[in-house]
């Protein structure tokens, strides 16, 4: 099941997006885990977060999305999670109400890469991270990749 976070999901997501990083060797902790739960917690009040249900009704939350206007900040799935669909139910419940769908990833996540062109986004343009195309915090090269809806 998809729903809108609520505040008691904020640590859940934290948890997740933190397992990344503890898990991904080319991925710098730049953050405390109370910097990522205060982080989580601010998406979560924003409304940009939509998250998703483990299938066996388990406790936690299999994977979550921010989004924001259309600009997908975050897709994240929990490790013991990842395979079964959990991150396509999140994206296309973004698609289902967008015309359009704008994402960054970074240029050493081969799997989102894979992942998003499958899903039918396709690349516009590429930067090193630190100013050069792009920003990002942890100043790694990254993809900008753009989804629209087909019109015909």
């Amino acid at each position: 099941m998809i729903r809108r976070a609520q505040p008691t999901d904020a640590g859940a997501v934290a948890a997740i997006l933190s397992q990344f990083i503890d898990t991904t060797d080319w991925m710098p902790r730049l953050y405390s885990r109370a910097e990522e739960l205060s982080f989580a917690g601010t998406m979560v009040d924003r409304g940009w977060v939509i998250v998703a249900e483990p299938a066996d009704q388990g406790s936690g939350i299999a994977g979550f999305m921010a989004l924001d206007a259309g600009f997908i900040h975050a897709l994240y799935v929990a490790q013991e999670c990842r395979g079964q669909g959990v991150g396509q139910r999140l994206l296309d419940a973004a698609k289902a109400d967008a015309a359009r769908l704008e994402l960054n990833t970074f240029q050493a996540n081969a799997g989102a890469q894979r992942f998003y062109a499958r899903a039918g986004f396709r690349e516009v343009g590429r930067g090193d991270g630190r100013g050069q195309g792009s920003v990002n915090d942890e100043g790694l090269p990254d993809i900008r990749l753009i989804w629209e809806r087909d019109v015909a």
